[in-house]
């Protein structure tokens, strides 16, 4: 097996007219990270009641270790009614008071994040206590040379700047999309850019970030690396596809992305293999899909 890749955060079910899907940031992204060839892993906590025992049922069928699933007494499992527009975008409606916002630093959990060669987490499981400081104390833990991955994932009011500023000082790696961009940057009062790469550069140059990636949807990816060597940027388009639903897409992106980064692919390589990796999960119904084995087969083509 790859690498050891964690998804830290929520895990729940996304409520499609067409039935439950296993759905959740940190979980898709885990689950993909396997698919593609990592030693993949959910920090998480389901309620004790059917539908969390049906997501940790899920997790071993799809070779998720469930040792880092929490079990809470008090609260039910997650859920997120999922309205699909015309063009397959989701638009969610999350509930709240779930297991996952009392996520906690177990020694389970401090455990597979001190072994983590990278770990991803995201704005919305932060958006209360004791979640949030649960997370930021497990992101802490990784080892020095870990990816640490701020996929910043808006949703609803579920964010403040206090939380997303905090993230972004323990984060390296952020991956974000073209409507969280100029969010973020107003937020930091890094507007009046003449363009997408200014703003990037000057986001990566408050928060000292090794990578950020943009996605832009049926426009590609852009993304920019800083090294030793100076800075990189890799602009990629995408090509045509019939959209099944977009739910999991960006989270397959960023996986393909964090294997390529831990692999030191070439940029333009990372780039275009998690364009198609994501453009595959459009054309596919839910989150989590079966991916096919030449997806995993192009990331494996570097050593680490």
């Amino acid at each position: 097996m790859g690498p050891n890749i964690v998804g830290v955060g929520e895990v729940l079910w996304d409520l499609l007219l067409t039935g439950p899907q296993l759905g959740g940031a940190p979980a898709n992204f885990a689950y993909h990270a396997r698919a593609l060839g990592a030693g993949g892993r959910v920090i998480t906590r389901v309620g004790n009641d059917d539908p969390g025992r049906e997501i940790i049922l899920r997790f071993q069928e799809m070779g998720l270790p469930s040792g880092t699933v929490q079990i809470d007494e008090a609260v039910p499992t997650g859920t997120a009614k999922v309205a699909l527009s015309g063009d397959g975008l989701a638009h969610f409606s999350i509930q709240e008071n779930v297991a996952w916002d009392y996520l906690a630093a177990t020694p389970e959990a401090l455990s597979a994040a001190r072994g983590a060669d990278a770990i991803c987490f995201g704005s919305l499981a932060q958006r209360r206590e004791p979640a949030r400081t649960t997370i930021q104390q497990l992101v802490a833990a990784t080892p020095a040379d870990a990816l640490r991955v701020f996929d910043i994932n808006l949703r609803q009011k579920f964010y403040s700047r206090a939380s997303i500023e905090q993230s972004l000082q323990l984060a390296n790696v952020l991956k974000l999309n073209d409507e969280e961009l100029p969010v973020l940057a107003e937020m930091f009062g890094l507007t009046g850019s003449a363009s997408a790469e200014e703003e990037i550069e000057r986001i990566a140059r408050t928060f000292s970030l090794r990578a950020v990636a943009l996605t832009r949807g049926p426009n590609g990816s852009l993304l920019y690396q800083k090294n030793k060597d100076g800075t990189r940027w890799s602009d990629c388009s995408t090509r045509p596809v019939s959209v099944v639903d977009t739910v999991g897409a960006g989270d397959s992106f960023t996986a393909a992305l964090v294997l390529g980064l831990l692999r030191k692919m070439d940029l333009d390589e990372i780039n275009n293999a998690a364009n198609e990796v994501a453009r595959y999960v459009c054309s596919q119904a839910g989150a989590t899909p079966v991916v096919p084995a030449e997806f995993a087969r192009r990331l494996s083509m570097a050593s680490s």
